[in-house]
């Protein structure tokens, strides 16, 4: 990655992306690294985090990790879920795409920042990269095409002024999953917040959405 030090930063994570992105690579992202880590690359201005949040369960996965966030260094941006039956096949869907939120906040923050960080690979931001470049400022996208499948979009990839593929970045902000016997697993006390790194974080803490229209 390449950064100046008086760059003028701003990280934007698609919570569901960059989760699916590192399941793929079988590691779970360190919060505190990752802030961490581009605080020494530039003046980080803010770093977003964008998420949906199901409000009609009774305990919410995700939100230990949102709450750690918040009180953490990250701007939080979260709206809620949308879940219904699917008459066709009976089987429950969500939605809860994030894509105009973010959009919409590196536009307006475009004009303090002189490089943006993406953390996604949805080919839909080609567009908004395209947009942020004209008011000159470089964007860097941070996605995988080393997951089966890519998490990547080709078209993203091409727009970027630089991309950086998430398997080269786990050394420096994630942790390795553990490999836990069964019995541990069903024995072990509900997730605790680690302080350095933030919850722990499982399969359902971001919740993948079926439809990301």
């Amino acid at each position: 990655m390449t950064f100046y030090p008086t760059d003028r930063l701003a990280l934007f994570i698609d919570g569901a992306n960059l989760y699916s992105a590192a399941k793929g690579l079988n590691f779970d992202i360190d919060y505190k690294k990752l802030l961490d880590e581009f605080r020494k690359r530039g003046v980080l201005v803010r770093a977003y985090y964008y998420t949906g949040i199901v409000e009609d369960q009774e305990y919410s996965p995700i939100r230990p990790l949102v709450d750690w966030l918040d009180y953490n260094g990250f701007t939080m941006v979260t709206k809620p879920v949308r879940r219904w039956v699917d008459a066709a096949t009976g089987q429950t869907r969500t939605k809860g795409n994030m894509d105009i939120e973010i959009a919409v906040d590196m536009l307006e923050m475009s004009a303090h920042l002189d490089h943006v960080v993406l953390f996604s690979g949805d080919g839909d931001f080609r567009r908004l990269v395209e947009a942020v470049q004209r008011r000159g400022v470089r964007v860097t996208v941070v996605s995988t095409t080393r997951s089966q499948p890519p998490m990547a979009a080709d078209e993203l990839r091409r727009q970027a002024d630089v991309f950086v593929d998430l398997s080269d970045l786990a050394g420096l902000i994630g942790r390795p999953r553990p490999t836990l016997p069964p019995r541990y697993i069903a024995d072990a006390p509900a997730r605790a917040i680690d302080e350095r790194r933030g919850p722990a974080v499982n399969d359902e803490d971001e919740p993948g959405l079926d439809d990301q229209d």
